[in-house]
């Protein structure tokens, strides 16, 4: 089975790739992976590409085409390989075309992981990496239960660097537009399957164990069915990179004691040396040499000694340091349940209160409108009733003027009689008058 995994930053193609390597037997080839290992080896082209990159510049595609088929000659690759993070363009994959024809080792297909934009920055935002174990959590999607750490040793979970929205945002919007091509450079030769890349890893897995399956057979060659128990797999992955981790951390000490080992024996060496030289009696010599020699072998004893202690020691202090550590897990965890009852009895009696005071306010307010709404009714019939005053009011001054106006005609007609009357007393007065005049003569 020969493979290209193609797909996004955070598609999956590295799990996927794991699980693959498990089940088929192949080896997965990273082109990242292959030149820090070229490079810590110091083979021909490690040293190259390390000058190069020392110097700032990017490995050039020849250098790193010569690395991978290095990589393919070996033992593990006879029967095929997957390759992940390389080509990376449509130049890069047609010189890998010409490679693997000359090497008699063409590819039977090419699995295009596919997943959308938002679903891979929730991914990458998301990714959370243990310090000490490699375990990598997602805090959307497969958060841990002790918040920040490791549900598996207890370690600090952290955040990478280039997973970072603006960086991923970058790196998604390179593979746009370098990487997506080869989509449809692969698919003029036939060879590209699409997967879905969304879902549960052993979902994902399986349906690439189909596809595979498929490409094989159309290539003459059978292939094993997909497992029934994928989360077997997973864990076994897991449990390989952790051992993988564990042996290259416990491999740099070996290396860093051989080191101090070998400087110590140096400094012993020299220092019999200048003994040797110093003395002009040689039986002297022997002697002093035999004696720094004896008490050399009894401190390098004393030394071994002191470290197989220091390493039981520390040994010693791991486990209780682990203990410590899941003890702390477990008693932050509790706390933490008993946070979240107490935040959730607050919540509920904030609500409750707040319930309240709302329902306080609503028959303050109904209040507050009821007697407003008197108060305006007060007002309208306090209106109303002034109204009708002022009517009445207007209403009396007319009367009155009418009663004034009648009184008046009432004495213009009396007027002429009173006049009449006045003028008859005045002659009846003035024929009394004659008569007395007439009566006295």
């Amino acid at each position: 089975m020969r493979i290209v995994l193609l797909g996004a930053p955070g598609c999956g193609k590295g799990t996927q790739g794991k699980l693959l390597t498990e089940k088929y037997k192949v080896p997965q080839i990273s082109t990242g992976d292959l030149l820090r290992a070229a490079v810590a080896a110091q083979t021909p082209l490690g040293i190259q590409a390390k000058a190069v990159m020392d110097a700032g510049q990017l490995v050039s595609d020849d250098l790193v085409l010569g690395i991978i088929e290095e990589r393919l000659a070996e033992k593990d690759a006879q029967n095929g390989f997957i390759l992940d993070g390389f080509p990376r363009n449509i130049p890069q994959a047609e010189a890998l075309d010409q490679l693997l024809t000359r090497i008699g080792k063409p590819l039977h297909g090419v699995l295009l992981m596919d997943v959308d934009f938002d679903i891979l920055m929730q991914r990458l935002t998301g990714r959370r990496t243990c310090g000490s174990c490699g375990q990598v959590y997602n805090i959307y999607t497969s958060p841990s239960r002790l918040d920040d750490r490791c549900d598996k040793c207890g370690g600090d979970l952290r955040h990478r660097a280039d997973d970072r929205e603006e960086t991923i945002s970058n790196r998604l919007k390179v593979y746009e537009a370098q990487t997506a091509p080869l989509a449809d450079f692969y698919r003029g030769q036939s060879k590209l399957r699409e997967i879905e890349a969304i879902g549960e890893i052993a979902d994902i897995f399986n349906g690439i164990c189909k596809v595979l399956n498929e490409l094989l057979k159309e290539d003459g060659k059978s292939a094993k069915d997909a497992p029934a128990n994928v989360d077997q797999i997973v864990a076994a992955v897991t449990e390989k990179v952790s051992a993988a981790r564990e042996e290259a951390s416990m491999k740099k000490t070996v290396t860093k004691k051989a080191a101090a080992k070998k400087k110590a024996t140096a400094k012993t060496a020299t220092a019999e040396t200048q003994v040797v030289a110093t003395t002009t009696d040689g039986a002297v010599t022997t002697k002093k040499a035999t004696a720094k020699k004896g008490a050399v072998k009894k401190a390098a004893t004393k030394k071994k000694a002191a470290t197989k202690k220091k390493v039981a020691t520390k040994k010693e202090a791991a486990v209780k340091k682990k203990a410590a550590v899941k003890k702390k897990a477990a008693v932050k965890k509790k706390a933490a349940t008993k946070k979240k009852v107490a935040v959730k009895k607050a919540v509920t009696k904030k609500k409750a209160a707040v319930k309240k005071a709302v329902t306080k306010k609503k028959v303050a307010t109904k209040k507050k409108v009821a007697a407003k709404k008197k108060v305006a009714v007060k007002k309208a019939a306090t209106k109303k009733k002034a109204a009708t005053k002022k009517k009445a009011a207007a209403k009396k001054p007319a009367a009155a003027k009418k009663k004034v106006v009648k009184k008046k005609a009432a004495v213009k007609k009396a007027a002429p009689k009173k006049k009449a009357a006045t003028k008859k007393k005045a002659a009846v007065k003035k024929k009394a008058t004659a008569k007395k005049k007439a009566s006295a003569a």
